[in-house]
């Protein structure tokens, strides 16, 4: 037999119930909350460590707003991929402890992802550094 569906004012989740500025205050907690955990991951926390040091440097080698935006972009869109991974393996492994081929599967294309966002920052900080200096 099938569980009755909860009324429409029972709220499972209290964020969906909230509106207006209420909501984004809450959610901007949450983001924080995801940075702060973040944070205690080996992988962000050097990621957000050097996103320090090139992110004022990519207006000083940027010769122009979209250069500028495609040197701070790529760092920021590894940090963005390094917390998305985090979440895929976090999810995993909440799931149980034991080996699966589909759980090593999501893991393997997550740090892949992250692989991948990595070469895309270094070849565009190559490129950029090579037409600033060469």
């Amino acid at each position: 037999m099938q569980e009755p569906s909860p009324a429409p004012t029972d709220v499972v989740n209290p964020q969906k119930a909230r509106k207006g500025l209420n909501r984004v205050f809450h959610a901007g907690g949450y983001s924080i909350q995801g940075l702060r955990a973040g944070w205690g991951e080996t992988a962000f926390r050097q990621e957000a460590i050097l996103a320090m040091a090139l992110l004022p440097m990519a207006f000083w080698l940027g010769q122009g707003w979209v250069e500028t935006a495609l040197l701070a972009g790529t760092v920021l869109l590894v940090m963005i991929v390094e917390l998305l991974n985090t979440c895929i393996e976090s999810a995993i492994d909440r799931i149980g402890p034991e080996w699966h081929d589909l759980s090593k599967r999501a893991k393997d294309m997550g740090s892949a992802a992250v692989l991948l966002s990595l070469l895309l920052c270094l070849g565009v900080w190559l490129g950029a550094l090579w037409q600033r200096f060469a």
